[in-house]
């Protein structure tokens, strides 16, 4: 059997806890920020934990994570 391989865009965009949960980073946060409030951008640094219906699929993608 050979090796699985991880897909790269998603080991870019995703880091395990220590617990095993998946770490992700917020969406909009990359352009037209004028109009967003100082408030809403400040909660956008702050990362997420991925939702339970997407870990089995994240899984399956990062293997060695």
């Amino acid at each position: 059997m050979p090796k699985m391989k991880t897909s790269k865009a998603a080991a870019k965009r995703f880091k395990a806890t220590g617990t095993g949960k998946l770490k992700r980073s917020k969406a909009y946060k990359s352009h037209i920020l004028t109009k967003k409030s100082t408030k809403r951008k400040r909660n956008l640094r702050q990362s997420a934990i991925t939702d339970a219906t997407n870990v089995k699929n994240m899984k399956k993608i990062l293997p060695y994570i």
